[in-house]
């Protein structure tokens, strides 16, 4: 039987639907999108980067999103984002040819960055946070010195400074404090910053000092980013603290230790005080780099940069107690690429996991299992950055909820 041109029309026409209708359910689907903070070179004068992936809701797997933007500056070293998530940050280092700088960026439903404003920090940023609240980014500064700048916010436009503390460790104001990480509360009332006495920790050279290597400084905040030293503030924090957080109840803080393989908690007093968990401190993997908290508040992720992995652990929700999930050593599940030195949760689903690996050039990316905090890796990890990646930031695609934080 012969179809006559009509007919064979139609089923061409037909056939055709039915092919872009499998195609469509096929598509994936933008939960996220990732932020990865690079640079176009390997040369140290290269231009910094900020590029942009988009996060399958099904897998977790990365695609290139929007066009990469310039950073405004030479090495990035820390991105942060508003809670409404329309604004993002980047601190760039610079070197001896280009200025310090932190750069305000909108950024749009569809994931796509603009920069806005500039300023010059008082020295070279390390890292950077803004208050949930969205009224004052924290700056914290400083490679000989140690500096928090609070800068008040309005609509994501940075003002001019409205404090600025030196840190210094009582009774040994002379000695050179090196800033490592920051973090601030989620009901946005307290922020807090690690930093080491290089004058008392410096492996391969000499030191000068007695005191406590390892500190975490905390402050009130104020209206407008002002800040208030904390009772007893600064607390030691063992040698070489290298990434805080928070837990979203405002309840505990976290902290790793480069050079001690170690994670330090904290439960938070009032006045926001810091005591030491007399359980701890509990085991990382070689050389722990950065840390983060899912947003349900249950688990924990720490990179380590040695051992080349995440570690993973269950948050005890009565005590703050970090329980291993996975055993990192040895285990292929939680590997990463070369020197993973940032991690981040997904914000729409608190399902997946990302480290940025400084030396493999690409992002790692895992599942995350929802009742046991466990990881397994997404298809296709790594996926390839530009060079030499330094920081993350996520944010919830258009519409998509994020999750909540546990009872």
């Amino acid at each position: 039987m012969k179809f006559s041109k009509l007919s064979q029309l139609f089923l061409v026409s037909v056939i055709g639907l039915v092919v872009a209708t499998l195609l469509t359910a096929c598509q994936l689907v933008t939960i996220d999108y990732l932020f990865v903070a690079s640079t176009t070179g390997s040369g140290t004068t290269s231009a910094g980067q900020i590029e942009t992936y988009d996060v399958d809701s099904e897998t977790g797997a990365l695609r290139t999103g929007a066009k990469a933007v310039p950073s405004g500056g030479v090495d990035p070293v820390s991105l942060a984002v508003t809670a409404d998530y329309a604004n993002l940050y980047a601190a760039n280092a610079g070197n001896s040819s280009n200025a310090p700088t932190v750069v305000h960026f909108a950024l749009s439903g569809s994931g796509i960055l603009t920069s806005k404003d500039t300023v010059t920090p008082v020295s070279t940023p390390v890292a950077i946070a803004v208050s949930p609240s969205s009224g004052a980014l924290f700056v914290a500064s400083g490679t000989t010195s140690a500096t928090l700048t609070a800068y008040p916010l309005s609509s994501g436009a940075i003002g001019s400074a409205a404090s600025q503390i030196p840190l210094t460790i009582p009774g040994f104001g002379g000695d050179t404090i090196i800033p490592t990480a920051i973090t601030v509360l989620a009901d946005s009332k307290a922020v807090y910053v690690t930093a080491y006495d290089q004058s008392a920790y410096n492996p391969g050279g000499s030191t000068s000092s007695t005191a406590n290597p390892g500190w975490v400084f905390g402050f009130t905040v104020g209206s407008g980013g002002a800040l208030t030293p904390v009772a007893g503030s600064p607390w030691k924090s063992g040698v070489k603290p290298s990434g805080i957080a928070a837990d979203p109840t405002n309840r505990f803080v976290y902290i790793t230790d480069f050079a001690s393989n170690q994670l330090i908690a904290y439960t938070i007093q009032s006045g926001s005080v810091l005591n030491f968990l007399i359980n701890g401190p509990f085991s990382t993997g070689s050389e722990p780099t950065a840390i983060t908290i899912d947003p349900r508040g249950k688990f924990i992720y720490v990179s380590n940069s040695l051992s080349n992995s995440v570690s993973a652990y269950v948050i005890d929700l009565a005590t703050g107690t970090p329980s291993a999930a996975v055993n990192v050593a040895g285990s292929s599940v939680n590997a990463t690429d070369t020197q993973p030195v940032a991690v981040v949760v997904d914000p729409a689903l608190g399902r997946f996991v990302y480290s940025a690996n400084h030396l493999g050039n690409s992002v790692s990316g895992f599942r995350l299992d929802p009742t046991a905090g466990t990881l397994a890796s997404t298809q296709a990890t790594p996926y390839p950055t530009g060079s030499q990646p330094s920081a993350l930031a996520s944010v919830p695609h258009g519409n998509h909820s994020t999750q909540s934080v546990a009872p």
